[in-house]
Parts: C-alpha cells; sequence; structure tokens
C-alpha cells in the first residue's frame, strides 16, 4: 500500500511553475520543497505560515506538540538566477519524558535558522506545440522532452547554537541540495528535492520531499507532497495535501493538512499561510544596431578639463587674437531733409581695456582653493563623525558583552545554587533510607532475639 501511494505521488503531484520573474506572484507554499527558479532580480518575498502540529507521546524525550510560525524571506539582486533566501520558525513546542512515569513542559523559542542561496544551472526547452498546424496528433502529442527536469543547486548554513534545546543540533553547520522540476504540462508540473543537512554534526540527515499542485484555473490550485527525513537516531516521514488562492498577483492564501509518521505513531500538521511579495523588477534592454551590436553614446570631450595655471593663461592669450564677433561696426545713416549729406557718418566701438589676464586666474585659483578647503573640512567633519559613532557602538557592544557575562555567571551561580540543593536533598534522602533501613534491621534482630529466648 506504501509503495502504490509513493509511486502515486512521484507521478501525480504537481508544483507552481516558477519563472526568473513573473508577473503573478508564485510561492513556494505550503509545500515543503523549493523550486529551481528564483523569485528575480528586484522582487522581495515573504512566505508565512502559521501551523500546528500534534504526534502521540512516544519513549523517553519527544516532541509531541508545536504552534509556532514559519517565515521565509527570497530575494534575488545580484544574479537573474541567483536567490537569497532566510528561513526561520519561531515555535511554543511541547516536550515530553515517558518512560516509568509521564512528565512534560512547554519551551518557547527558535527552532529552526537556515540561510541559503540557489542557482539555476540547466532549463531545458521544450516544443511549442501550439504552431504545429498540419497535424492535430502532433499539436496534442506528448512532449518527451518533458521528463528532463530543471536543475537548479542550493547552499545554505544552518544555526543551531541559539535554537530550542530540544531542536539545538550541534551549532553551525553547512546544507547542500539539489533541486528538480518537471513540467509535464501546462498544468502539470513535478519538483523534487534531495538535501544533506547538519553535516559535519552527530545530528546529519539526508532528506527527500516530493511536491506539487495542479492548477485548476487562474487563481485555484490543489497540492500533494511526500517527505522522507532519515537521521542516525530515527527517522521521519510525512504525506499532505491542500490548496492555494491567489488573491492579487503580489498576494497568494494557502492551507495545508499532512499526516506525520514518527516513531511508528501518527501525527497531524495543520497550516494556514499568507505570501506577498514587493515588485521592484525592472526590465532591462540594451540598443542594439543592424549587426547586432550594442550602441554606446559617445562622451562629450572637454579639451580645458585638468588644465594648470600655465594652461590656463596660454589659453587666455590665444582668445585675445581670435577675431570678436560681438564688436560690429555702428553706422549712423540719418538723411532726413535737415541735414546735409556730409551729416552721414561712421562710428567705431570705443576700445575697452581688457583686464589682467594673472589677476583674473589667481582669483579663480582662489576661489578653487576655497572650494577644496570646504570640501577638506567637510570631509575631515564626517571622518569625525564615523570614528565618534563607531567609538559609540564599540561601548555599547562593550556594554552588552560585560552584561551577557554578569548573567551568564548569575545563571550559572543560580543553576550551581539548585545543584546543591538537589545534592543535599539526595543526601537527605539517602541518610532517611539508611535509618529506616537500620532500624528495620534491629526489629528483625529483637524479633530472632525473642525467638530464641522462646525456644530455650
Amino acid at each position: 500500500m506504501i509503495k502504490r501511494l509513493f509511486l502515486f505521488f512521484i507521478f501525480c503531484t504537481t508544483t507552481f511553475v516558477q519563472a526568473q520573474y513573473t508577473t503573478v506572484i508564485n510561492s513556494n507554499r505550503p509545500g515543503l520543497s523549493e523550486s529551481p527558479y528564483s523569485v528575480g532580480s528586484g522582487v522581495y518575498q515573504l512566505e508565512s505560515s502559521l501551523f500546528y502540529r500534534k504526534v502521540p507521546i512516544t519513549a523517553t524525550f519527544s516532541n509531541p506538540q508545536s504552534i509556532g510560525l514559519n517565515l521565509f524571506f527570497r530575494t534575488s539582486f545580484i544574479n537573474e538566477k541567483l536567490e537569497l533566501n532566510l528561513n526561520t520558525s519561531l515555535s511554543n513546542d511541547k516536550i515530553a519524558f515517558k518512560n516509568i512515569f509521564e512528565s512534560s513542559y512547554n519551551k518557547t523559542g527558535l527552532s529552526e535558522f537556515t540561510i541559503g542561496a540557489k542557482y539555476l544551472v540547466y532549463a531545458p526547452k521544450y516544443d511549442d506545440k501550439t504552431k504545429e498546424i498540419r497535424s492535430w496528433k502532433a499539436r496534442h502529442s506528448f512532449d518527451y522532452k518533458r521528463w528532463i527536469p530543471h536543475v537548479g543547486v542550493y547552499a545554505g548554513l544552518s544555526f543551531g547554537n541559539f535554537l530550542n534545546d530540544y531542536h539545538e543540533k550541534g551549532g553551525m553547520s553547512p546544507r547542500v541540495g539539489v533541486l528538480l522540476q518537471n513540467e509535464f504540462s501546462d498544468k502539470l508540473n513535478v519538483v523534487t528535492n534531495l538535501f544533506y543537512n547538519n553535516i559535519g554534526t552527530e545530528f546529519s540527515e539526508y532528506s527527500y520531499v516530493v511536491t506539487g499542485t495542479y492548477n485548476f484555473n487562474d487563481y485555484w490550485s490543489g497540492f500533494a507532497e511526500m517527505q522522507g527525513v532519515f537521521e542516525k537516531y530515527e527517522n521521519k516521514s510525512s504525506i499532505g495535501g491542500g490548496a492555494a488562492y491567489l488573491f492579487n498577483k503580489n498576494l497568494q492564501i494557502n492551507a495545508s493538512v499532512r499526516a506525520n509518521f514518527e516513531r511508528k505513531e501518527i501525527g497531524i500538521t495543520s497550516t494556514i499561510g499568507v505570501s506577498y511579495r514587493l515588485d521592484r523588477h525592472f526590465d532591462t534592454f540594451a540598443e542594439i544596431d543592424e549587426f547586432g551590436n550594442k550602441i554606446e553614446e559617445d562622451k562629450p570631450i572637454k579639451y580645458d578639463e585638468n588644465r594648470g595655471f600655465f594652461g590656463r593663461l596660454f589659453s587666455k592669450i590665444k582668445r585675445l587674437f581670435k577675431k570678436d564677433k560681438k564688436r560690429e561696426q555702428k553706422v549712423d545713416l540719418d538723411i532726413s531733409p535737415n541735414k546735409d549729406n556730409s551729416t552721414i557718418r561712421t562710428e567705431k566701438p570705443r576700445r575697452q581695456r581688457e583686464k589682467s589676464l594673472i589677476d583674473i586666474i589667481s582669483k579663480e585659483d582662489k576661489k578653487d582653493k576655497k572650494k577644496a578647503s570646504k570640501a577638506e573640512k567637510k570631509a575631515a567633519k564626517k571622518a569625525a563623525k564615523k570614528v565618534e559613532k563607531e567609538k559609540r557602538r564599540q561601548e555599547k557592544e562593550k556594554e552588552k558583552e560585560i552584561k551577557r557575562k554578569e548573567k551568564e555567571r548569575l545563571k550559572l551561580e543560580k543553576e550551581k545554587i539548585k545543584e546543591a540543593e538537589r545534592k543535599a536533598k539526595e543526601r537527605l534522602k539517602l541518610e532517611k533510607e539508611i535509618k529506616e533501613l537500620e532500624e528495620e534491621i534491629k526489629k528483625e534482630e529483637e524479633k530472632e532475639k525473642k525467638k530464641e529466648e522462646d525456644d530455650n
């Protein structure tokens, strides 16, 4: 039965088609797998879900109940095929102990914190059947190239040193994976993930996820999923399904229910979530000529740039010998009858004395020096402010470190006191038991003496 279910989920489950950038949001939720495609450059996407998990209590320590919030942040800005993401979960866990007697307590904190990146390595090209107009059969036949998957690689770091005590797994450790996606049709697709987590620790694990959805229309889709986790101390698996609704192009609402199989016990996990993206994507294009070469705009050449004192002096001298077009001859042509023809006269403009070139250049140099001194003063002020700010930051960090160490010291002292009290209680208990045993031994000896006296 399990093998049939496994084959059913492999060949019949699907997931969303996720391109590098799409006009509509593409979320990995509510499933657990990841598509090999990124969200696209300039997109900031947050996928959140509230979850509730309940499993029967098993022998020794177990986590039978959890309720919390999962946040998955995704973005891409370095390369269109490269995505950076952050996956974290805040949960309230019930930690139970079951042996001769049963006890439990609740603990709240982070249960997961992983930073990672994925890159699309290979994307196959499929035949466009819509262009086939000669044969209906060829247009509707299955393209066997669709069995070739899209391939992506994943690498990340799992931080376990500040998680809950139950979820802590050897501090910081690498996580790698292979992401595969098959697009069997426009509506039917399948995603397979293979992960190796907590590498180099005692809690290393292998896992696989097969996830999918069937797109019923432009708004509704249903999904199904199968997951398996193989650890050194225990193996886990789950089967689930759910639905997603596209509210608008940047918002998706989803829900899911899954069955968990842990230590021969069957539990249930339910989630409800929202995925939202902030779209700041811009398509870049380049202008090309008829040969396909990129057209680049020529920058204007400034020949007077970066000239020194003598360079500017010689350029001023050259301008003296050039003809000034603004100086024009003014001619007075007054031919009124009251005036004789002799009154017609030509007047040349008066020549104005040129200012000293050295004075002009020295003034310009003074202005440049003032500007440079102002810029230096501003830069010095900024540097001083930056140094002061860094100094304050370091002082704050030192204070925080001192407070943290003081808290740790107090915590250790409290733990020592508690341990001493516990040992004292145990010692008193043992002393009491010893006294009781001694009294019992005395009573038995007295009884034996009485029997001997009676016998005599």
